[in-house]
């Protein structure tokens, strides 16, 4: 779904990539909760799920910075952010001591704030609502959630280095 949402994004269709983004999230959620009530979880799916999730979410802040609905600046602090832990990880494993990836708390809430950011975004669009107070807490929220998941993460990786 990632290139359509964003196709429709680039088309003007304001109101098809909110109900797309938020059907996906519905539908993310849902498998996940299918996956844990029924023990149906997988290590392929431990991998594949995050991944598809921050395909989505990298694919709408890069979107949503160059159509100009989120700052710049926040979009190179978040896809900034993927990128170094990214790297933190292939550079584990390739040392010989693999990471196991566990989302800290301050990632989640991170995570949390980034899709209502995106949502609130693609709404004020979809539904012509003046929603400017709200996006500048949400773009302060996320940047400032984005640098502290960042640091976690560092502090994290520098002790299993090092330990």
């Amino acid at each position: 779904m990632v290139p359509y949402i964003v196709w429709t994004l680039f088309d003007g269709r304001w109101m098809l990539a909110f109900a797309l983004f938020v059907l996906v999230g519905i539908s993310d959620g849902v498998d996940g909760f299918i996956a844990r009530k029924f023990n149906q979880r997988t290590e392929l799916g431990a991998y594949l799920d995050p991944l598809a999730d921050k395909t989505l979410l990298m694919a709408m802040f890069a979107s949503l910075g160059i159509l100009g609905l989120i700052p710049l600046w926040l979009v190179i602090i978040v896809l900034t952010r993927d990128v170094l832990i990214l790297a933190g990880v292939l550079a584990a494993f390739f040392l010989g001591d693999p990471i196991e990836i566990k989302p800290l708390f301050v990632s989640k809430a991170n995570t949390a704030v980034q899709i209502v950011l995106v949502s609130t975004a693609l709404a004020a669009s979809a539904f012509a609502l003046d929603l400017a107070t709200l996006l500048l807490i949400m773009v302060w929220s996320c940047a400032a959630l984005t640098i502290a998941s960042a640091f976690a993460y560092f502090a994290a990786w520098t002790r299993h280095v090092t330990g």
